[in-house]
């Protein structure tokens, strides 16, 4: 396999992640963020229940990544916040796992954790790229709202979630952030490494479970553009509802995304310094007043397609939707459903 990392890429000096963040990952994290004292609550969460634990487990009983361990990791490491130009670098560790992936866990002081499985199959690009997708979960601060995912999921629909969210609708909105916040990340990683195909090789080794140097990207990408192009509306909505209850979008669909966005525009002008900087990002209320029509729009395209042997279920997670709308038109001044325009 032809490696393509550049030797030496050049920083993004202070970039926002709103530079790169996919639109429905821009909107459901200004929505959430209008909600009161909900950051601190979460925060608190992370910091007392859940980051020192994880933290001394990784460190009891992981390998601790630095100068003197695993040192060409460590390298990536250093190239990816420096390139992103974060604060500082984050402690690193490799850990060995069933599932093959990796992830980055705190808010306060967080850490990132990659899967032997998932390391032993890809080439330096790939690493490179794997630890660029979980560093920019860090600029982004998407363990925030991770967090509050899994709380939602813990508790389930019948146990009221405070400051009287409603927890079922939030919930559907939370796990399409998930899938959302994923493919942000993996603009992030094309930025990184400078290169998608990289972060496309690196979600085929994903998909099939393989080293890299075994699979074909080239029929990869094939693959991705047969599913991108499938226009039987019964599939589609099939796929919609196999993945309405999973935090990761499916791998090919990754791959079509992050080359849509490629193919856009956007990813060479932020390559020409044309993007966001911190402290420049559009005002919370702005990005939040425009969440619920990404989402109702995302509803309505799949029920467009929804046939009436399923109409009663679409119902239902129609009626999500519009929980979800006015939930999150409430918190950002916006009419509720039924209100004057």
């Amino acid at each position: 396999m032809v490696e393509t990392l550049p030797a030496d890429v050049e920083p993004y000096p202070n970039i926002s992640s709103k530079a790169y963040e996919h639109p429905a990952d821009r909107a459901a994290t200004a929505a959430l963020k209008a909600v009161p004292m909900l950051d601190t609550v979460v925060r608190k969460l992370i910091e007392w229940q859940y980051e020192r634990a994880m933290r001394q487990m990784f460190l009891s009983n992981s390998v601790r990544v630095g100068e003197r361990q695993l040192p060409d990791l460590w390298a990536h490491q250093l190239a990816v916040c420096k390139i992103l130009d974060m604060p500082r670098t984050y402690d690193l560790y490799v850990t060995d796992t069933i599932v093959a992936n990796a992830m980055a866990i705190g808010s306060q002081n967080p850490i990132v954790v990659v899967g032997t499985p998932l390391l032993g199959r890809l080439g330096s690009g790939e690493q490179r790229a794997v630890l660029a997708h979980e560093v920019a979960h860090i600029l982004s601060d998407h363990m925030l709202y991770t967090t509050a995912l899994q709380i939602l999921l813990r508790v389930g629909g019948n146990v009221p979630f405070p400051l009287g969210i409603p927890a079922l609708a939030v919930r559907a909105v939370l796990l399409e952030w998930s899938r959302a916040a994923e493919l942000s990340c993996d603009r992030a990683e094309a930025l990184v490494v400078r290169d998608p195909t990289i972060v496309c090789r690196g979600l085929m080794v994903l998909a099939g479970g393989m080293h890299a140097d075994k699979l074909n990207l080239d029929a990869f990408l094939a693959q991705a553009r047969e599913y991108e192009d499938w226009d039987d509306p019964s599939d589609r909505v099939r796929r919609f509802f196999y993945e309405i209850n999973s935090t990761h979008p499916y791998a090919v669909r990754r791959v079509s995304e992050v080359m849509k966005w490629v193919q856009s525009g956007e990813y060479d002008r932020i390559q020409r310094g044309e993007y966001i900087k911190r402290g420049q990002e559009p005002p919370v209320q702005q990005e939040a007043g425009d969440a619920f029509e990404f989402y109702a729009e995302r509803f309505r395209a799949i029920f467009r397609d929804i046939g009436d042997n399923v109409t009663k279920m679409g119902n239902q997670i129609g009626g999500l939707a519009e929980q979800a709308a006015d939930w999150i038109r409430s918190r950002s001044g916006g009419p509720r459903n039924g209100d004057d325009e």
